[in-house]
């Protein structure tokens, strides 16, 4: 039981610690984790597109996308996890 309590204890602070890392530039309501489009099938889209994916990672529940346009500019960019359509940025 104890070791339980900790395991949960320590999931949350892991999750909080995750939520403090988030940039603020966009935010995603993408319910649970088992929705989710697999981060796959955003990169093969990316790369039909001509975008040279480079990373992609999970920022505020969204898809947050690192690469090359097809024009060769780096960006930043964000997708809904579900839908994988683009999410509109807050300025930094």
């Amino acid at each position: 039981m104890v070791n339980q309590l900790r395991l949960l204890v320590t999931a949350g602070l892991m999750a909080a610690a995750a939520q403090a890392g988030a940039t603020g530039l966009a935010t995603c309501d993408s319910g649970p984790r088992t929705g989710w489009q697999p981060v796959e099938k955003l990169a093969q889209a990316l790369k039909a597109e001509g975008y040279t994916v480079r990373r992609i990672k999970e920022d505020g529940g969204c898809y947050e996308v690192y690469a090359l346009n097809p024009k060769g500019e780096r960006g930043e960019y964000y997708f809904h996890p579900v839908t994988l359509a683009p999410v509109p940025t807050k300025s930094r």
